[in-house]
């Protein structure tokens, strides 16, 4: 096949930077860079200038700092403390007990953050200590967190459906709506792990709750109540058709801001440590996003997306078949790359691929972060075993352990999502049209 020359050229390239340690961003402009002046006449540095403008202008991306801010918020106010004491009443007669505040409480700030380490750290921070003293086995607390942080990376607003949309200029508000209810469904299935575990195991035997009366878990409820409303403003106002994603990521700084400075947590500090934090992560997304798109064009110019597509399309796989090549795909990239990184690499030879099948883009969105939240939790660069190493000191042989059964349980999700595709189509095709992006 005559582009096994320039794909040898830019793995090669790709894999030299990325192991002398330069910045993914700057590695796939690398790459992106001898592409053009080996296989283009086009001035390259010229083509570099104008793509990285055009990918960096977008308005739709314009959500994604703001809603990684109010996520930076967020994890400096009290949020954790007050999720954990209205939540844990309601969770301590479940089969698992409170363990499923883990999963509930990750569910609940995957709504209001999109980020998979801030819920990971948010939830974490409470919920770690309190389980341990109540004699929760450290395996399953630290399992189930694993897990359910990834639902930051679907439940919207999420940053990878927010690259994702950009990517194949589809709305980041259709996307945001498809993952709710897969999302939703996955914490469910980590809840009734968490229950059957329960009484499998020998060594489940956490010191018992004292009793609430039903009036005291309802005073209790009241410290979810701003976080809530937070939930209500920004997924709410998108669902009405009220706003675009990047407006209801304004009302949920906004929102944030309101919910620090009422609970006392807002200082000109955690004011400006929040600003840089997001500053940090943006410019980082944005960086690789810029490499992406120069990598895109490049690799468009010598052919290889649309060669690769031709050469998979001869194979004649069945729709079903390509989905689980892309599964282990996905996996064996994901041991290596972040999930961001992941789907802006991929993306100029995978979409001509998955249209030519006629699968539908927003449904694959929802699979792509599915196996991109397997990443998140395995070895060698599963960034949630290292964010969770540092939180508990275990070694990384033991967090990946415990990780295990959730990443089982989201290669089920991937079946139920191709045995039940409206699980992610449903919302979107129904929903208020409003305002794009």
């Amino acid at each position: 096949m005559e582009q096994m020359i320039p794909i040898a050229i830019f793995l090669f390239v790709l894999f030299l930077l990325l192991g002398s340690g330069v910045w993914v961003g700057l590695a796939l402009m690398g790459v992106a860079y001898v592409g053009m002046e080996l296989f283009t006449s086009r001035p390259a540095g010229d083509a570099m200038i104008t793509k990285v403008w055009a990918s960096s202008s977008s308005w739709t991306l314009t959500a994604l700092p703001l809603f990684i801010w109010m996520g930076e918020i967020l994890y400096r106010t009290r949020l954790s403390e007050d999720m954990f004491r209205g939540l844990s009443p309601w969770m301590a007669r479940l089969p698992g007990g409170l363990v499923h505040t883990n999963i509930v409480g990750c569910t609940v700030f995957a709504a209001v953050s999109g980020s998979s380490a801030a819920t990971l750290t948010t939830v974490g921070k409470m919920s770690i200590p309190e389980l341990r003293k109540r004699n929760y086995p450290e395996t399953m607390v630290i399992g189930t967190l694993a897990g359910a942080a990834t639902l930051g990376l679907m439940i919207p607003p999420s940053l990878t459906l927010i690259v994702y949309g950009v990517t194949i200029n589809e709305s980041v508000t259709k996307l945001f709506m498809a993952g709710v209810f897969p999302g939703l469904v996955l914490a469910l299935m980590f809840m009734g792990y968490v229950a059957v575990m329960s009484f499998v195991s020998k060594g489940f035997n956490p010191d018992p709750e004292p009793k609430m009366s039903v009036i005291e878990k309802l005073k209790n409820s009241r410290f979810l109540i701003p976080v809530i409303c937070l939930i209500l403003v920004v997924i709410g106002s998108m669902y009405m058709g009220i706003a675009t994603a990047t407006e209801a990521a304004a009302f949920g700084v906004i929102g944030s801001l309101i919910l620090a400075a009422t609970q006392g947590s807002l200082s000109w500090s955690s004011f400006s440590e929040s600003l840089m934090g997001a500053v940090r992560t943006s410019a980082m997304i944005a960086l690789i996003l810029a490499g992406a798109s120069f990598l895109s064009l490049s690799m468009g110019f010598t052919g290889i997306p649309r060669g690769l597509a031709d050469l998979i399309a001869s194979w004649e796989l069945s729709r079903f078949e390509l989905l689980m090549a892309l599964l282990v795909f996905y996996i064996i990239l994901g041991m290596f790359l972040d999930g961001i990184s992941s789907v802006v690499l991929t993306m100029a030879v995978v979409e001509p691929m998955i249209r030519a099948q006629g699968i539908d883009i927003i449904w694959f969105g929802i699979f792509i972060v599915v196996v991109v939240e397997m990443a998140q939790i395995t070895p060698p660069i599963g960034f949630n075993l290292f964010v969770l190493q540092g939180m508990t000191g275990h070694e990384m042989n033991f967090i990946a352990k415990a990780a295990i059964p959730m990443f089982l349980i989201m290669v089920v999700m991937v079946f139920v999502l191709i045995a039940f595709p409206e699980l992610a189509t449903w919302l979107p095709d129904n929903i208020r049209k409003g305002p794009a992006g």
